[in-house]
């Protein structure tokens, strides 16, 4: 059985698209805490999630931290992910435990990773962008993959890019999302599967392993999740979405009107977000993925599994938390371990053959 845990505050309709597009995708059971559960509109996200049987709310309100309410959303991330691999950990039906943002969707084969071998703790998930527009109709089914050496050189040459590097072609993380066996007793950063010690765990890759991430697919969306993120609290961000919080911090502190705060908004989103998708998609570099149309059947916790996790949860409510919120200590080892997937691969053909 697979399951991911998220720490979200959105809006009703992009959490109905994350909980159904996951479950659709691959993803049997859903683990959604509450970030900020007094906000406005979210009694309605959470009076939504509690009527699909496949998710397990959680209200991150003051008793679940028992005062101590961590300053940053990153530290609260990672808490919450661990909390839930740690009451899995003996658990044997649950396989994997997958750390999503309500931004992203599991899109892995779920065939390819029954091949994962038993020993290997932890697997990785590539990721792929949506194209971003000011006005989309609908959400987007285009993704930006990672490119080549020679494709970003090319878009540099043409201006579509200040350096020839995929920090600077996606606009959200290029560091993808991780999931791991809780058996294996390994934890999870916001991308990446650690010892308990931090130590940065072996991981194994496939390129049918991804995870969809709809950074900011509009200007809406993108005025709604730079204004929720920078009320959410300190967080890390790499050196270009760091510069794009301090601009938009600043413009935040002018004394503007609705009207021109909003324009000027839009055009932080035009100059740092906008991609120019006609052009991307001509030259080939996109691929297309539609989570409306996965054909997935959620396999159901029976009772006893409903009673663990809710035991668990309950349990863990009147616990410090802190010490479950763990960061990577070492850089990402350079080659993945095992690699399997070629091995896999292999045998799939000779079975076609």
């Amino acid at each position: 059985m697979l399951l991911t845990v998220s720490t979200v505050l959105d809006s009703r309709a992009n959490v109905e698209h994350f909980v159904r597009s996951n479950l659709a995708m691959g993803i049997d059971h859903m683990v959604v805490f509450l970030d900020g559960p007094g906000a406005p509109g979210q009694r309605e996200v959470r009076d939504w999630l509690e009527t699909v049987p496949q998710v397990t709310a959680v209200p991150c309100d003051r008793s679940w931290w028992n005062g101590e309410r961590p300053r940053s959303l990153n530290v609260r991330q990672r808490a919450n992910a661990n909390i839930v691999a740690s009451i899995l950990a003996d658990q044997p039906w649950a396989t994997w435990v997958f750390h999503l943002d309500g931004d992203e969707v599991f899109a892995g084969d779920r065939a390819v990773l029954e091949t994962v071998p038993q020993e290997t703790g932890a697997v990785w998930l590539t990721p792929l962008e949506a194209v971003s527009q000011l006005e989309p109709q609908g959400w987007p089914t285009r993704f930006k993959r990672l490119l080549e050496p020679d494709d970003l050189h090319l878009l540099e040459v043409l201006g579509m890019l200040s350096e020839p590097a995929n920090r600077d072609y996606f606009h959200g993380h290029v560091k993808g999302k991780s999931g791991v066996r809780p058996s294996s007793g390994l934890r999870l950063t916001l991308h990446e599967a650690v010892h308990p010690d931090g130590q940065v765990a072996p991981r194994a890759e496939d390129p049918a392993l991804a995870v969809l991430h709809y950074d900011a697919i509009s200007g809406e969306e993108f005025i709604r999740k730079w204004t929720a993120m920078l009320g959410a609290g300190p967080a890390q961000y790499r050196q270009n979405r760091a510069t794009v919080a301090d601009a938009l911090r600043a413009l935040v502190g002018k004394d503007l009107s609705p009207e021109a705060a909003r324009r000027y908004l839009l055009r932080i989103y035009e100059t740092t977000t906008q991609d120019d998708v006609a052009t991307l998609d001509e030259l080939g570099l996109l691929v297309h993925r539609d989570p409306t149309q996965g054909t997935h059947r959620p396999e159901p916790l029976g009772a006893e599994q409903q009673g663990v996790l809710a035991d668990g949860l309950a349990r863990m409510a009147r616990e410090p938390k802190r010490h479950f919120s763990i960061a990577a200590h070492a850089p990402r080892p350079p080659e993945p371990a095992p690699r399997w997937w070629e091995r896999a691969g292999r045998r799939r053909d000779r079975d076609r053959g």
